[in-house]
């Protein structure tokens, strides 16, 4: 059988973890695949031979971009070169949208190579026009949601829901989470998780805030504990803030094995008894360890007010949208005070099951109990060749 030519490249963490996974999918489905493009560990760990260190992709906001601007559009121009001389079946090109959909344009305009995208655009909720964009060198978009396929589909791309990552994730067992408790002195007292983000400008703005909820949380609740996993990036961010936190624990992944760190954090996420958590994916692995969860994000005014805005939908929660509830209390923007924090947290507390029915349902219409998400996302990319 000929071998299957695939370029694929993603620009961040998390881009390189669905790679890794498409990647392991796509060689149990064709064992005679070829892989060139642009991608981290796990993708490398799949056999990719990376022609550059995708960290110089990684890259979040103006401040960081503009100074590297120039030095990213001749990487754009090389990558897309390098497919256009590799002639690959399919180009398949994984988030960071600002890369790899601009690689995907220039490659169109020279072949008519087939284009893949992995993560369709949040056109549910902001810019819905980004679909229609996309469509003029995009052939196919597999999606993480499944309310995603139409709004693709009506744009003119063939779009196919795969299931997302989360319900691949491990979950600690309820033994882990006892031992969890066990090795950290917390007994059977109630068990708060505190999450506040994973970038500067996030724990920068939401900290103080989360501080003072956590000191009226316990002022009604002497007993509870306080846990909060940090992101590498921002441990030591989270160590300065609660270094006057009584009865907390702060999870660092920076010390000891990165394995061992996972476990620790997924058994936290199991033994908590309610969760406080900035706005994002972390919703839905709180949702899969069925954890309880209040909701609060705030930002700078003008965002704020550009976003307000632009919103298309009345939740940032995935669960709320996933489920079609509206469960998760959200405290975004203006109302994202500490007392009205506190309150949601009580509320949810004292009444947490109308959350894990919808938490369970959300993890049904992911994927959970069917195939992988990888394999998943193979057998699409096979199809739309034709090759299955």
């Amino acid at each position: 059988m000929t071998p299957l030519r695939v370029f694929i490249l993603a620009g961040e963490p998390s881009g390189d973890k669905l790679g890794g996974a498409l990647m392991a999918g796509l060689k149990a489905l064709r064992p005679e695949v070829v892989f060139d493009g642009i991608g981290g560990v796990q993708m490398q760990a799949e056999g990719l031979v990376s022609r550059f260190d995708m960290n110089e992709l990684s890259l979040m906001g103006l401040a960081e971009v503009l100074p590297k601007y120039l030095h990213l559009k001749r990487r754009i121009a090389q990558t897309a070169q390098a497919v256009i001389e590799m002639r690959p079946d399919v180009l398949i090109t994984i988030d960071s949208p600002d890369f790899s959909l601009r690689v995907a344009k220039l490659v169109k305009a020279g072949s008519n190579i087939r284009t893949v995208h992995y993560v369709a655009p949040t056109v549910w909720a902001w810019r819905a026009g980004r679909a229609a964009k996309m469509a003029r060198y995009i052939d196919h978009v597999l999606a993480l949601f499944p309310f995603e396929p139409p709004l693709m589909q009506a744009a003119g791309m063939r779009c196919d829901f795969v299931g997302h990552p989360v319900v691949a994730e491990p979950v600690a067992t309820q033994a882990q989470a006892d031992a969890f408790r066990g090795a950290h002195a917390m007994g059977e007292k109630p068990l708060l998780m505190v999450l506040p983000g994973s970038r500067h400008g996030e724990v920068a703005r939401l900290g103080e805030r989360f501080a003072a909820v956590v000191r009226l949380i316990k002022a009604k609740n002497p007993q509870m504990h306080t846990v909060v996993p940090a992101a590498a990036p921002v441990a030591q961010a989270v160590l300065e803030l609660t270094a006057d936190w009584p009865d907390t624990t702060v999870l660092d992944p920076r010390q000891g094995d990165y394995g061992q760190a996972m476990i620790e954090k997924q058994s936290a996420f199991a033994a908590a008894d309610i969760a406080l958590a900035a706005s994002g994916t972390v919703s839905l692995e709180l949702a899969a360890s069925m954890t309880p969860m209040v909701v609060a994000y705030d930002m700078s005014p003008l965002s704020r007010f550009i976003i307000s805005r632009m919103m298309l939908v009345d939740t940032v929660t995935l669960v709320n949208l996933v489920s079609e509830t509206r469960v998760v209390p959200e405290f975004i923007g203006k109302v994202c005070t500490p007392e009205a924090i506190a309150k949601g947290i009580e509320a949810v507390i004292a009444a947490p099951d109308a959350q894990r029915a919808a938490m369970a349902l959300t993890m049904e219409r992911l994927g959970r109990g069917g195939q992988a998400p990888g394999l998943r996302a193979a057998h699409a990319v096979l199809d739309g060749l034709g090759t299955v």
